[in-house]
């Protein structure tokens, strides 16, 4: 088999989250623009955050890949690393804006059509702290080449 040949674009990128607590849903849609690319197999989407995302200054990057598996690291004045892995419960750290502290990451759901062009990842995960479920999310990113003309 041929070895996939690594890619680098800027690319339109929407994201839908969705997060659950208790009866309580929310819903968070934004678009922007960022990088898509492909290294050593595993595919890359980076961008800046904003003040709609409550994380304004800092850039979030995905990794994805393999075996099911989003790698979700923040940069900046919020930092925070989710790993996010069907199947598997991680501990992560994460920035609440008021201090760090550990939580829980369940994978339970990782689809993903990406490919040179572009493509759509769905990943879904529960968050717990100290084991107490905290919320249930899904999180839906498209991804848009930006045509050369």
């Amino acid at each position: 088999m041929e070895p996939m040949k690594d890619i680098k674009k800027d690319v339109i990128i929407s994201i839908k989250g969705t997060q659950k607590v208790g009866d309580d849903k929310d819903v968070i849609e934004m678009m922007t623009t960022g990088r898509f690319y492909r290294k050593n197999q595993l595919y890359y989407i980076t961008y800046e955050e904003t003040e709609a995302t409550g994380y304004d200054g800092c850039r979030t990057s995905l990794k994805v890949g393999p075996n099911d598996k989003v790698t979700m690291t923040r940069f900046g004045p919020s930092r925070s690393q989710l790993i996010v892995e069907q199947g598997v419960r991680h501990q992560c750290q994460y920035d609440t804006g008021y201090g760090e502290m550990t939580i829980g990451v369940m994978g339970n759901r990782f689809e993903s059509t990406l490919n040179e062009r572009g493509g759509e990842l769905t990943f879904g995960y529960t968050l717990d702290i100290e084991a107490t479920v905290a919320s249930e999310n899904t999180v839906t990113v498209t991804l848009k080449e930006i045509s050369a003309k």
